[in-house]
């Protein structure tokens, strides 16, 4: 049963036999569950407890592997924020592969949650004419520069208000996660979302089996299915943990900052504290919390 393609469909026209029937069909128990499973905010910790034990047995039975599944809370007193240097970023594109590998992104239909966009130094930052599919193999190429673009992490994040099904939303601690068992492809916040920073499954995910990441969170990285949105959720499942998103331990240059905001001591405080900083359009008063700065 795909219910990413067919859950408000379904719920409209479904009634108490035709679930006799749909059982009848082949769709066992734990399928209707996980069909009608409440959205995820809405879940006791028991409840909690119980998918993700059922997400683990489905992930070993899938791809014979045993999977940590998470879904640890945010932390208090706890605020992440981003900073990028772009006088270090050389456009090397580690960030980006680091990412996929972190976060069991597909690779064929290909899908990246960072994208790097070179840019000539005398127009500045300029979208309109930015190119994402430089050669990696020439960077720094003279007279250009590199900004890498993901999830703004928005403190008025537009993709959650326009969400028919509430399916995304913001967490306490800044992070903008998705639901992917609630999220029915739309495709809305695709639309209101002004970064390209979320990417759709058009196709079922491919992920080989020996590049499976089976540390995951539940909101965060674990393996998606066909018809549903997904996006950068700062390493939901590193930091967490107190570590660093892969990105920020790959980068050769020490380009990438991250931290707390509410922690007066730490880096990122520092950053905006004592450098000129700027957040991608401004204008739109998103408010990210993903900043940029140049170190020198």
């Amino acid at each position: 049963m795909k219910q990413n393609k067919t859950r408000r469909s379904f719920l409209k026209n479904i009634s108490l036999a035709s679930m006799a029937a749909l059982t009848a069909t082949g769709c066992n128990m734990k399928e209707l569950d996980e069909f009608f499973q409440r959205n995820f905010r809405t879940l006791s910790d028991k409840e909690k407890e119980d998918i993700i034990k059922n997400l683990e047995q489905k992930y070993k039975q899938k791809y014979n592997k045993e999977f940590q599944v998470s879904a640890q809370p945010a932390m208090e007193q706890v605020e992440f924020a981003y900073a990028l240097d772009l006088s270090r970023c050389v456009g090397c594109r580690k960030c980006v592969y680091a990412c996929v590998d972190e976060n069991n992104q597909s690779r064929a239909p290909q899908i990246h949650w960072i994208q790097v966009l070179q840019m000539e130094k005398e127009k500045g930052i300029d979208f309109a004419h930015s190119d994402v599919h430089y050669n990696p193999e020439k960077v720094p190429e003279k007279g250009h520069f590199y900004l890498p673009v993901a999830c703004q992490q928005c403190r008025t994040p537009q993709c959650t208000t326009v969400c028919p099904v509430k399916a995304t939303w913001q967490e306490p601690d800044g992070i903008v996660v998705i639901d992917y068992n609630w999220c029915i492809g739309c495709r809305y916040c695709m639309a209101a979302c002004p970064y390209g920073a979320r990417h759709f499954n058009w196709g079922e995910p491919e992920v080989p089996e020996e590049e499976l990441n089976t540390d995951v969170h539940y909101l965060g990285n674990r393996p998606r299915i066909k018809g549903v949105v997904e996006k950068c959720t700062f390493c939901i499942q590193r930091v967490r943990k107190g570590k660093y998103p892969s990105c920020v331990e790959i980068c050769p240059v020490g380009a990438r900052k991250f931290g707390n905001l509410l922690d007066p001591e730490s880096e990122i405080r520092y950053i905006l504290e004592n450098k000129r900083v700027l957040v991608l359009k401004e204008e739109l008063n998103t408010q990210p919390r993903f900043y940029y700065f140049f170190g020198v």
